[in-house]
């Protein structure tokens, strides 16, 4: 087979070498550059706060803070939920209490009004279920009035 001569006796890169080339013109200028870089730097703060504004009004800061402190089955069909609750000293709210089993299978649920002039309300309260509960947790709750 014969050599087709391509980079055999090359004495140079076969494109060439940077110098060789000549200096680019900047494509947005002098500057310019970083105007594109404050421009989407602004573009990204608005919507960051469009974003938390968005969360708050979705009850991203929730206006009824609860913790379960204990539960306790009693049996195949009713298991006792301990939990406590934070909210507005002058509002009452509303509670859902929930019972699953072992699969996770909503077996009873329960509304317990928390009433207004408290602020921290610690309750105890006795769910009815359908089957074996094994957790009890407050799904969620909500101010009224």
């Amino acid at each position: 087979m014969t050599d087709s001569g391509v980079g055999s006796n090359a004495a140079g890169p076969v494109l060439g070498t940077p110098e060789s080339f000549p200096d680019r013109p900047g494509r947005f200028g002098r500057g310019g550059r970083s105007i594109a870089f404050l421009i989407i730097g602004i573009f990204i703060a608005i919507a960051m706060g469009g974003w938390g504004y968005v969360m708050m009004s979705a009850k991203g800061n929730p206006d009824v803070m609860t913790e379960v402190i204990a539960f306790q089955v009693g049996g195949p069909n009713s298991i006792t939920i301990t939990f406590q609750a934070h909210k507005a000293a002058d509002r009452a709210a509303v509670c859902k209490l929930r019972a699953t089993d072992t699969d996770h299978v909503e077996v009873g649920t329960r509304d317990v009004t928390l009433p207004a002039g408290q602020a921290d309300i610690q309750l105890t309260e006795r769910l009815e279920t359908s089957a074996q509960a094994t957790s009890g947790h407050v799904q969620y709750c909500y101010l009224v009035q």
